[in-house]
């Protein structure tokens, strides 16, 4: 009787058949750790701060600006003002909106802040929408006699709203006191205009009464 028609002798299951096998086992779970992996980290939240108001370029910003929230952010975490990361005086950079989580970009130091604040009187009704935050543009209208003004240009290309102190009860309505942060290279042509009495208007950028 040959080896291949013994019944008694059964056939060994070659080794590569079993690798396969296993890889496949371990192909699985390495998919399944994976995915918990991944789970997992969108589920860690981390302490970011978040605008408790809208903070305008050139503010300083302190504690009381701020509020901490826990969010998760994986690996932008760290792209995210953290309540570690605020340790002296610091400025905003630009307009940070309330409730809006504060980049680490949009803070700065007080010494390298571009710009500053001044209050202007608008000559004209200021829009009901003008309020903290918006983008305005400056226009000014030198005087020329008594009760005359020249053609109105712009002074102030970009300026960002602080406050607006509104005054309904003056004849005509809507006149307006505005703090209103602008580009230190301004500063110099604003004061000259409120110095010589031009007429100033508050006008919003395109879009921003809508």
């Amino acid at each position: 009787m040959t080896a291949a028609s013994d019944p008694s002798r059964t056939p060994r299951r070659a080794f590569w058949g079993d690798a396969r096998f296993f890889l496949g086992v371990l192909l699985v779970a390495a998919s399944v750790v994976g995915v918990w992996l991944v789970v997992s980290a969108a589920r860690q939240t981390v302490p970011v701060y978040a605008a408790a108001h809208t903070i305008v370029p050139g503010e300083a910003i302190g504690a009381g600006d701020l509020k901490v929230v826990d969010v998760a952010l994986g690996s932008l975490a760290g792209t995210y003002l953290a309540p570690d990361d605020l340790d002296g005086a610091a400025v905003a950079t630009r307009t940070i909106e309330a409730g809006e989580l504060v980049p680490a970009a949009s803070v700065g130091d007080p010494d390298s802040a571009r710009t500053t604040s001044v209050v202007v009187r608008s000559a004209v009704d200021v829009p009901a929408s003008v309020e903290a935050g918006t983008i305005v543009e400056v226009w000014s209208a030198p005087p020329l006699e008594q009760g005359a003004y020249d053609e109105p240009r712009i002074l102030v290309a970009d300026a960002t709203v602080v406050t607006v102190s509104r005054d309904d009860s003056m004849i005509g309505g809507g006149a307006a006191a505005l703090e209103i942060v602008i580009p230190r290279a301004d500063v110099s042509a604003t004061l000259a205009a409120m110095a010589d009495g031009s007429a100033l208007s508050i006008v919003p950028t395109t879009g921003a009464g809508s």
